[in-house]
């Protein structure tokens, strides 16, 4: 589909709720893939539910953990899922077949997982209370270098590209390191007036432009150009090109975002299902979304491309849009609406196939006899789906899953012999065994020893509340 056509001419950010996507199970976490075509959703029993976005129907669910999903990452083809759950692991799963491929056991809570963004055999992992790590599919990994200060409440984000790693701490304090020599190129502290820091809760990028926001303690959203905070180089200053706050109910964020071009910048409430826009170049406040009075949430994702935002509350996906009107004067310009019928008056040799009355011009048959060539070979590349620095799209992008028909009432012998017999290579193979995944533990030094992931923490709550009715937090492996 060509998204050209798609682009308004107004603005640029969803105004409504439009609808909704129940998960079978409580819902946590989401993330949406680099076309988004699919919607992954992490779930409290454990399972990944993966969402046609068009459709809007279940086009796959793995059945990954046993423990809730915290964390949801794609890689850049789309192909491959990492996840991070309350039992301390982060696997890496096939999503055509649904297979773990790796599994990556840790001493502590894991709190998020990321692929790099132009590597797709490296994660970066945040483990609780532990300097972040960066991991290889192979099972080597790397702990990144943590500040003079020592503290070790580390959040960390890959840049847009994947070329540096920007980390920050509860003490206010951001690093930015080389992604391959891990090499400290930058660092500066956000500070509340002279002395008193601020912790930083998260670090989000852009998917276009060089920006990226710092959610902090301070219930403020700071955002910053890298470009900028690379020239600072160690120790420097560098300004925020915008802060933005809620002045009136001094909101905690609970999650932020960009838009898919970069210009808006969503934050969903931690005391409330409400999301709240804002444009970045202005800075001023454009939409305020509420959702049921009552519900908390807990995750948000804006759709890379159209101006769609899902949050996640309750256990539900809920798809905030854009009011469509329908405007057929777009197709037509002559086009009129009539608020009653009206009597219209054909003309003489209107709709024959040859007008006899018309009066022959120079050049006017000989102007409607030439054929046109239209080229219907070449695919133009469609620039929201390629990336500032690359000419074409990547061929090998997984954008849709398949989905076989269920057939109510099948024909008798339909298809028995493909049925009855499965693929083997000879007449008495036996049949083809699963490839085991690989396990890797991963020997990092714990200090959140008998700390428990904040998922669990709210664990009798959310039975009472949004448990009531749904499955429970964990489930039996089959």
């Amino acid at each position: 589909m060509n998204l050209e056509l798609l682009e308004s001419f107004g603005q640029n950010y969803p105004e409504e709720f439009d609808g909704a996507l129940d998960c079978l199970s409580i819902a946590v976490t989401c993330s949406f893939n680099k076309r988004g075509t699919l919607l992954a959703v992490g779930c409290n029993d454990g399972r990944i539910v993966i969402w046609d976005f068009l459709t809007r129907g279940i086009a796959k669910i793995i059945s990954a953990h046993v423990h809730p999903v915290c964390s949801v990452s794609w890689n850049r083809n789309g192909h491959k899922i990492a996840t991070a759950s309350t039992d301390n692991t982060v696997c890496v799963w096939d999503v055509l077949s649904g297979e773990c491929d790796q599994k990556f056991r840790f001493p502590c809570p894991v709190l998020r997982v990321q692929f790099q963004p132009r590597n797709l055999e490296r994660l970066l992992v945040c483990p609780m209370r532990h300097a972040a790590v960066l991991v290889e599919i192979n099972g080597q990994h790397q702990v990144l270098p943590i500040d003079e200060d020592g503290d070790l409440n580390i959040v960390a984000s890959y840049d847009r590209r994947g070329e540096h790693v920007f980390t920050g701490n509860s003490k206010g304090k951001i690093l930015v390191l080389k992604a391959d020599t891990l090499e400290v190129r930058a660092s500066f502290r956000i500070t509340l007036g002279s002395s008193s820091a601020t912790a930083i809760k998260s670090i989000e990028f852009a998917r276009r432009g060089d920006c990226f926001l710092v959610n902090t303690a301070d219930r403020v959203i700071r955002v910053y150009d890298s470009k900028e905070v690379l020239a600072c180089g160690k120790d420097g200053e560098p300004e925020p090109i915008q802060k933005l706050q809620d002045l009136v109910n001094k909101t905690m964020w609970k999650k932020c975002c960009f838009s898919g071009d970069g210009e808006y910048i969503c934050a969903g409430s931690a005391r409330q299902h409400a999301l709240y826009i804002w444009e970045k170049s202005i800075g001023n406040l454009v939409k305020i979304l509420h959702g049921t009075k009552g519900e908390l949430l807990l995750d948000v994702a804006w759709h890379p491309v159209r101006p769609i935002i899902a949050s996640i509350s309750s256990g539900v996906v809920s798809v905030w849009a854009q009011n469509q009107v329908e405007n057929w004067s777009a197709f037509a310009p002559d086009f009129k609406e009539l608020d009653e019928n009206v009597e219209y008056e054909e003309r003489e040799s209107e709709f024959d196939l040859t007008d006899e009355d018309k009066s022959v011009a120079s050049g006017d048959d000989a102007k409607e006899d030439v054929d046109l060539e239209v080229d219907v070979s070449t695919v133009e590349p469609v620039a929201a789906f390629c990336s500032s620095d690359e000419e074409q799209e990547n061929a090998d992008v997984l954008q849709f899953l398949p989905i076989a028909p269920e057939i109510e009432d099948p024909e008798e012998n339909w298809c028995a012999d493909v049925i009855s017999q499965p693929p083997t290579s000879g007449t008495n193979s036996p049949p083809i065994k699963k490839s085991k995944y690989r396990a890797y533990d991963i020997p990092i030094e714990s200090t959140s020893d008998g700390e428990i992931h904040p998922l669990l923490t709210n664990k009798i709550k959310e039975k009472q509340g949004i448990g009531g009715g749904k499955k429970g937090t964990g489930r039996s492996r089959k």
